[in-house]
Parts: C-alpha cells; sequence; structure tokens
C-alpha cells in the first residue's frame, strides 16, 4: 500500500507479506526471525511465516506443490500483495511461483538490496548498491521480466531507476563497467588516504559487529567525549534504532592526548546469510577491516539471541579475511539488563567489556584498554645524539614521538616514545 501526506505526495510504501523458509538440516527459526526484522524495516508488514520442512528443495518453485497451493490460498485469504522467501530464488523459480501465486514474489537478497538502496547516501554507496542490484538482475533477465518491466517502483525494483527497468542484458554489463570504473577510482583516493595513515604511523580501530546493536552510537560516544578537550576531529555520525541505519564507513581521527592518536571507523552492519553480491560489491569499504590494528565488535546484550550475534559476526569476518584480528568484545546496551542478570554473566577471561554507548557506562575503561593495546609497542628511551650526527637526530623525530630536548655538552639529549620497529635504528644512541 502507498501512502500519501495531506499535500498527495508518497511518502512511503507499506507492504503486507507472507514470509516463507524452507528447513533442510537445520533450524531456520533464527533465520526466519530475522528476515521478519528485514521486512519491517523495509515497511513491509509480516501477516504470517510459513516453514516448510524437506529433504530437498524443488528446483521449479523450492517449495513443493501443495505448499505452492497452500500459499496461494493464504495470500489470497489475507490479501497479501508480497510473499517473501528467507531463500535466494533463481529467476525460473521467481517467475513461476508469481503465476502460482498471482502475487509479487521476492526473495531475501532482493530485501537485503533494497534496505541497502534506502540508506545509502555516499557516491560510493550507492554504486556499490546499484552493482549488486544489476548483478542480482543480469542472470535473471528470462524469469525475472516481468518484475523488471512493472512501473511504480516498490521492493525489487529500487535503486538503478525505471529507465533501467527494460535494459538488455548489454545495457546492464556496459553499466556494471562504468559503476566498477567510477569505484576503482574512489578506490584509488582511498588508497592515497592509506599510505597518508601509513607515513603518518596511525593505528585503525574498526567498530563491526550486528547491525543495530550499537556502533555509530559507540563512535558518537567518544566523538562526543574528546570534543570537549579538542581531541576529536568531524561530526557525529547518523545513529538510529532500526537494522542498516548506516551504510557508509565513517572515518573520525581521535586524539586520547597530545601523543596519542588512531583512526576510529564505523562500519556497517552485519546479518546473517548476508548476499554474497553485497559482501563482493563493498569489499573496497570493508577492505579497511582487514587492514585494521584493533575491531571492537558490539553486541546487543538486550537482544534475546546476542549470542548468536556473535556467531554471526564471527562468520562474516572470516568471511572477507579478518577473522583473525585481535579484537574486544562490547557487550552493549547494559543500561537495558537488570543488576541481577548481569551478576549471573560471567565474562571472565573472554577479552570483554560490558557497556552502554548510550549513557557512558563503561567506555571510558574501554577506551584505557584500547590504547593500552594500540600503543604496546612503543618504549620511552633517552638518546644521546651528538651534534655531528644531525641527521640522526632528524630522522628520530620522524620515527618517534619526542617528549623532551636537552642539549648537552657531548650532543643532543632526546627522550622519546619510539615503538620496537624503529628502536633498533637508534641503538648506538642509547643512553
Amino acid at each position: 500500500m502507498i501512502k500519501f501526506n495531506d499535500q498527495n505526495e508518497v511518502i512511503g510504501e507499506e507492504y503486507n507479506a507472507i514470509l516463507v523458509g524452507v528447513e533442510l538440516d537445520e533450524d531456520i527459526s533464527y533465520s526466519m526471525e530475522e528476515l521478519k526484522g528485514l521486512c519491517e524495516a523495509a515497511s513491509v508488514n509480516p501477516l504470517c511465516m510459513m516453514v516448510q520442512k524437506t529433504e530437498r528443495m524443488n528446483s521449479a518453485t523450492l517449495i513443493g506443490k501443495g505448499k505452492v497451493e497452500e500459499l496461494k490460498e493464504a495470500a489470497r485469504k489475507m490479501e497479501a500483495d508480497l510473499i517473501v522467501f528467507n531463500d535466494e530464488l533463481t529467476g525460473m523459480q521467481l517467475r513461476n511461483l508469481e503465476e502460482a501465486t498471482g502475487v509479487r514474489v521476492i526473495d531475501r537478497v532482493i530485501l537485503i538490496l533494497d534496505i541497502f538502496s534506502r540508506r545509502a547516501e555516499s557516491r560510493e554507496g550507492k554504486l556499490q548498491v546499484e552493482l549488486a542490484q544489476l548483478k542480482y538482475r543480469l542472470p535473471r533477465l528470462t524469469g525475472f521480466g516481468r518484475s523488471l518491466s512493472r512501473l511504480g517502483g516498490g521492493i525489487g525494483t529500487r535503486g538503478p531507476g525505471e529507465k533501467k527497468l527494460e535494459t538488455d542484458r548489454r545495457h546492464i554489463e556496459r553499466r556494471i563497467y562504468d559503476i566498477r570504473s567510477e569505484l576503482r577510482d574512489i578506490e584509488g583516493t582511498r588508497s592515497v588516504q592509506k599510505k597518508q595513515r601509513e607515513k603518518n604511523d596511525i593505528p585503525v580501530v574498526c567498530i563491526v559487529g550486528y547491525t543495530n546493536s550499537g556502533k555509530s552510537a559507540l563512535m558518537n560516544n567518544v566523538i562526543r567525549k574528546y570534543e570537549k578537550t579538542g581531541y576529536a576531529e568531524g561530526r557525529e555520525v547518523f545513529e538510529k534504532d532500526m537494522l542498516f541505519a548506516t551504510l557508509d564507513t565513517y572515518r573520525r581521527r581521535i586524539d586520547l592526548d597530545d601523543s596519542h592518536s588512531f583512526i576510529l571507523v564505523d562500519t556497517i552492519g552485519f546479518v546473517s546469510r548476508l548476499p554474497h553480491l553485497l559482501v563482493e560489491a563493498f569489499k573496497s569499504t570493508l577492505e579497511i577491516v582487514t587492514e585494521a590494528d584493533l575491531l571492537l565488535d558490539v553486541v546487543d546484550l538486550s537482544a534475546d539471541d546476542y549470542d548468536m550475534h556473535v556467531k554471526v559476526t564471527e562468520k562474516v569476518l572470516s568471511e572477507i579475511g579478518a577473522g583473525d584480528k585481535e579484537t574486544i568484545t562490547c557487550y552493549n546496551k547494559m543500561d537495558l539488563m537488570d543488576e541481577s542478570t548481569l551478576n549471573v554473566l560471567d565474562f571472565t577471561g573472554k577479552n570483554s567489556f560490558l557497556i552502554s554507548a548510550k549513557y557512558d557506562m563503561g567506555v571510558d575503561e574501554l577506551l584505557d584498554e584500547v590504547k593500552k593495546r594500540l600503543f604496546r609497542d612503543r618504549s620511552e628511551v633517552r638518546y644521546l645524539i651528538p651534534y655531528a650526527r644531525g641527521s640522526a637526530a632528524s630522522a628520530l623525530r620522524k620515527d618517534a614521538l619526542v617528549k623532551a630536548v636537552e642539549y648537552e655538552e657531548e650532543g643532543t639529549l632526546m627522550t622519546c616514545e619510539i615503538q620496537e620497529k624503529y628502536r633498533q635504528r637508534y641503538a648506538e644512541f642509547e643512553v
């Protein structure tokens, strides 16, 4: 159903949908609940869930013939205008199901792509979503034709725009080529920024985790905390209680004090069964996670299945090549938990912190640990460099943080904080 405001302008769409899943050899109740949350994020009202337990999926319609009839009858009685499948559908399956039920059919991938299309704000984010959408549609041109021909937009048609809906394979491939070229240019700019960070030797901390766990809230907390002392650069990031509230990667420089700085990065949220097309499209964006010095995995402790959120994040990190990164688990929203429950929870030895990003509880302790880990390979050393070796003194100023300088009879006495990888270069001057 399309909604209008007082000026008769379209302000949003709402669909009544039946959710369908196929259970093979594992319980999909968690995945179906997650699908329900994704639907709500896309302005879709879930009417009911239908799950078929089977030994193998039907190649023509995914679900069995009898279940298709049951689905058709349920859609008629409930006046559903959308059917959402938890599994990825082929073009042929999409066509067969729509013809059998007389209702628009989409799958989990289309649903997530639609949410991403709504939320992407940066030029890069929009290009990445469009790339994923076109790559999804390309092998489905034959079976997906009816959906592509519809006018008026809606879930599954948003993003590239109506002018793309009637395009043929050649035009889609050309557009994919153009998008990849634009993304390469953006990636080149990011590469320059990366080299500058490496040159300045500033460590990177990435906030990761399940969608809507409070990642942006934690980032804004840190920004506000250091803005007061003039030790934070940039404005706060968008923050809202919804799935995939932010898709763009935000970077902010945080100066813990005059001598310790790092780049704090807020990344997109994870979800189970994250479409491979999206992982591939956002690969360049997620690359910073694989290069980070430290990860902060934010977990919504108030969620009933928060342990499943942890597993989902671990799986996605492994898929993008960041599974072995040093990580601190931040159990967020402790303000929503009663004290008796918190006392029962045992996080001893689990490399974790209890925090509330919203009410600034436990964040200072977390940042102390971040500082300790990022700069643990630095030592305070005194160097006496003869005046005749002025070039060594100049090089030392680049490789180390000079805290104090005294001019002695034998040379320049410099007190420095230096990383172990540079310390050996100046070993002859240590005193």
